[in-house]
């Protein structure tokens, strides 16, 4: 026991995992702490610890639950903030609310949903504005039509109901809006426009060259493969129409959202870049890090793509460093820091869950799984897209199954059959894009191309999605989810110590 808690690592790891426990804890069923006894438990245990330092075992016992009750402080920091300056004071009320939109519209076929941050508050009389207004501060969600449409820093004036998003059926929509620091639901009785100076000026930037790039994408390409493009290159999710629910049917939605996979492409791309200029790769190891920052500011920098961003660069350290365990360590820190600024993620967030997951599965599956396919040619990288599909199934099925209650019999040879040509369209996409810049008509000509390898991957997953057997639905309970990770954590765990890997 002593040799074990001397170990620097493990007990880092502990320490983390004590603070994310009791985050998963807390997010899942909601316990009320008092924050005086919260506070009161961590002075005590600071006395503890410091009476009883030469006992190694009772301080380490003691420093975990010292950030067992740390993460529940965290957590419940967010909740504080029912003040007269806050949005949340004025919910179940009708209200006039100005503020500036300040996260980047997500457009569907349906409507348009937009995150407002608020400026001021006033009362409306028989429609007409109150000109009492008070400042405030928070977030708020409304949805709207396609048309008029409204763009990242434009202020808005809405009269509309104020209220807490609450959970619908077995959907925790106030989880789902709090992951963005939304903690109340506007009802729109008349939205007006009333500047466009708001936001960060550098962010308005790049969603304007964004706009830009979507017009010559519609351009050079039709719906939906205009969308699909565009949702290869920056994660679009607008247009695809019945292609989602296609997608959907053959496990391969992932591949027209910003995550890990998407940077592993990219890094695929640079280091080929890098090979054949002969750069070493200790410096090709920063281009590509840098080459990723890039991607990640011009994808506009939102939570999920800076997370897939870092999840990627973690899976580039693990060839950097060569040692697993030390890249295990980065990892559950990079997970606290990100829970530390936004402990709602952990949870509810399945998009992150789903990201760290599969690269925790490309760093310690691929390994593994890949010892029994040296069978394999690896011609046009069929062992690699196929070792690799493999551990990003097997890392991520059981939360699939336990939060879409579907099981997607399909996926694997949807995946091995799409997955070798992506590289090969976003790199098409992004130059003929580039060459539209340039000469728009030589660029239309080549466009024809890309769509020639994105109809190859609709008719693959038409065929497949259309097969009666393509799907199953299942109930997954969590504890079965929680076993089925104990027993893929014995399995690494097992293989490792015998050396096998």
């Amino acid at each position: 026991m002593t040799r074990f808690l001397h170990s620097k690592s493990r007990t880092f790891f502990l320490f983390c995992f004590s603070f994310l426990l009791a985050v998963a804890l807390v997010s899942i069923w909601d316990f009320n702490f008092s924050m005086l006894y919260l506070l009161t438990t961590l002075f005590v245990l600071l006395f503890f610890i410091i009476i009883f330092w030469k006992n190694l075992l009772f301080r380490f016992l003691c420093f975990c639950l010292l950030f067992f009750i740390l993460g529940l402080v965290r957590y419940y920091l967010v909740l504080l903030q029912n003040t007269e300056k806050d949005l949340l004071h004025y919910v179940e009320n009708t209200k006039v609310v100005e503020g500036f939109v300040s996260a980047e519209p997500d457009i569907r076929l349906d409507g348009v949903r937009y995150i407002v941050s608020a400026l001021f508050v006033s009362d409306s009389k028989n429609g007409q504005l109150v000109y009492d207004k008070k400042e405030v501060k928070g977030k708020f969600y409304f949805k709207s039509s396609l048309y008029p449409r409204y763009s990242y820093g434009d202020k808005l004036r809405l009269t509309c109901f104020l209220k807490k998003p609450e959970p619908v059926e077995d959907f925790r929509y106030d989880k789902y809006l709090a992951r963005y620091g939304v903690y109340v639901d506007c009802a729109p009785k008349k939205i007006e426009k009333i500047g466009d100076n708001g936001g960060n000026v550098f962010f308005k930037q790049i969603f304007a060259i964004k706009t830009v790039i979507a017009s010559k994408i519609n351009v050079l390409w039709h719906e939906p493969y205009a969308s699909f493009m565009a949702g290869l290159l920056y994660g679009y999710r607008g247009g695809l129409g019945t292609l989602n629910d296609l997608f959907s049917r053959t496990g391969v939605t992932h591949i027209v959202a910003i995550s890990g996979y998407n940077i592993t492409i990219i890094s695929t791309i640079l280091i080929a870049f890098c090979i054949r200029l002969y750069i070493p790769r200790k410096k090709a190891f920063w281009l590509i890090v840098l080459g990723i920052f890039v991607f990640v500011i011009f994808a506009g920098a939102s939570a999920s793509v800076v997370r897939a961003g870092i999840m990627g660069i973690l899976v580039l350290l693990t060839k950097q460093l060569g040692r697993r365990a030390r890249v295990g360590n980065v990892m559950i820190l990079t997970v606290l820091m990100m829970t530390l600024q936004n402990p709602y993620i952990l949870i509810w967030d399945v998009g992150f869950q789903l990201s760290f997951i599969s690269t925790l599965g490309l760093v310690y599956l691929v390994p593994i799984i890949g010892k029994y396919f040296n069978w394999v040619p690896e011609k046009f990288s069929l062992r690699d897209s196929l070792v690799t599909t493999l551990a990003a199934i097997a890392a991520t099925l059981p939360l699939i199954l336990y939060q879409f209650n579907r099981l997607s019999i399909v996926s694997p040879i949807v995946n091995i059959l799409i997955l070798w040509i992506l590289p090969w369209i976003m790199f098409a996409g992004f130059a003929v894009l580039v060459l539209s810049l340039l000469f728009l008509p030589l660029a239309k000509v080549l466009a024809w191309l890309g769509y020639v390898a994105m109809k190859y991957i609709v008719i693959v997953v038409k065929f497949f999605a259309d097969l009666s057997f393509a799907t199953i639905d299942l109930s997954f309970p969590m504890w079965l989810m929680f076993f089925s990770y104990l027993f893929i954590i014995y399995l690494v765990f097992k293989n490792y110590k015998n050396k096998k890997v």
